[in-house]
């Protein structure tokens, strides 16, 4: 039996057991149908958290045509000592002034110092959407464009924000190109590694792909092989003024979230991320007030991935709402995994796995790959309203699965490398 048909027939018999129904005909009436059948699946449903909620609405960010107010709603110019007075003191900033800050920083107006003050005294007092959602509208607006007529509306993006402190394989990686496989266009941005020993973009470049290219070679890579990467750095040159700063005080902070919100395709699905539990509702709001269809996940063993090893929170963005679940993937038929399965190293390291796992090779690496691409899948299938939770995810499993075991996913791979050589 294939590993595909394995899956398949898990999924099938998990959502038709007497276990599975008795829960769904238990649900409280008031909760909502879709809040409820989004929310609970598998053998631990019974920890979920069900019912829908509105997400916060952020600020109005600033657009590339009109940039932040210079006054915001305080009636004066900003300035650091205003702003940084504010988020020392665990006062929200008010419109606009994210966005100055920003500004300040993709202009290089911003001295080290007051970058270092901002990211860490933001991260004490805590960001609100609004505030993200200014930081990462000025960066889009600094940010070299891509040609949104050749890369398509319906594009998704599978990526982290890093941080959680554990170097493992590179598992959005891996699960970006077996979504691509199984049809989907994915657009990654991503960057060198921060923290861990190797990053999505060391683990490509040691695939052979090519990482440098160009906004519209970009743009023809995922019109001819479904799968394109915009490397931060190549597309967001102005924020190199914070990379210094952010690389010598060595914790994490509000800049951590700005990589998955600030993908310059704009793709409107994906799989994020986030190893930070508390911020990851702040990202989520951002996402909503943008009407993307994204999945904000934490796993609860503080990757930032669902994880195999134990249960995962998911922030579920559709239709400008959000909502928390807990998804436990041994409902799917998913083994428990240890952490230390998953742990990667180098990026040659990962490289070799990334090629074992796309060739075939069975084990817990294989697993959160899986789930990982069927969770991107998932929120791609939320762009369509009608999409039903648990046939997505349905879906999603079998197609990943069948991407590897058809050889899809390594064929991929193999055109992405030739696409980059051909250049």
């Amino acid at each position: 039996m294939s590993n595909s048909t394995r899956v398949a027939e898990l999924v099938t018999n998990v959502s038709r057991s007497a276990g599975f129904q008795a829960i769904f005909s238990a649900l409280p009436s008031e909760a909502p149908v879709t809040a409820a059948r989004c929310t609970l699946w598998g053998r631990r449903c019974g920890r979920a958290t069900i019912g829908a909620v509105t997400a916060p609405s952020p600020h109005p960010a600033p657009s590339p045509s009109q940039p932040p107010s210079s006054a915001g709603d305080t009636g004066a110019d900003p300035s650091w000592a205003q702003i940084l007075g504010r988020t020392t003191t665990g006062v929200d900033l008010v419109r606009g002034q994210a966005g100055w800050v920003m500004e300040q920083i993709m202009t290089g107006a911003a001295t080290p110092a007051q970058i270092a003050a901002f990211g860490v005294s933001m991260k004490m007092k805590g960001p609100t959407s609004g505030e993200v959602a200014e930081l990462a509208d000025v960066m889009l607006a600094h940010a070299r464009r891509m040609p949104a007529e050749a890369v398509g509306a319906d594009t998704v993006d599978v990526v982290g924000t890093g941080g959680d402190g554990v170097s493992t394989v590179n598992l959005s990686t891996m699960a970006a190109i077996v979504v691509a496989a199984a049809g989907i266009p994915v657009v990654k941005h991503g960057n060198r590694a921060a923290s861990s020993l190797s990053g999505g973009a060391d683990t490509l470049e040691a695939l052979g792909v090519r990482i440098d290219l160009q906004p519209d070679q970009v743009a023809r890579s995922v019109a001819e092989v479904g799968i394109g990467f915009c490397f931060a750095p190549q597309f967001q040159p102005s924020y190199r003024h914070a990379s210094a700063p952010r690389r010598e005080i060595g914790v994490p902070t509000v800049f951590n979230l700005l990589g998955p919100l600030t993908n310059p395709a704009r793709p409107r699905a994906g799989l994020i991320g986030c190893a930070f539990a508390e911020l990851a509702p702040v990202m989520a709001g951002v996402f909503a007030a943008r009407r993307c269809s994204v999945l904000v996940v934490h796993g609860d063993d503080g990757l930032d991935e669902l994880t195999t090893t134990t249960t995962s929170t998911i922030w579920r963005v559709q239709a400008g709402t959000v909502e928390k679940v807990t998804f436990d993937p041994a409902g799917f038929g998913f083994p428990r995994a240890e952490l230390e399965q998953l742990l990667g190293g180098d990026a040659e390291t990962n490289a070799a796995e990334a090629r074992a796992v796309l060739a075939g090779v069975a084990g817990p690496v294989r697993d959160a790959v899986i789930l990982n691409a069927a969770g991107a899948m998932v929120a791609h299938a939320g762009l369509v309203s009608a999409a039903e939770w648990l046939p997505a995810w349905e879906d999603g499993l079998s197609r990943a699965a069948a991407a590897i075991d058809t050889g899809a996913a390594e064929q991929l791979l193999a055109r992405w490398v030739r696409f980059g050589q051909q250049l």
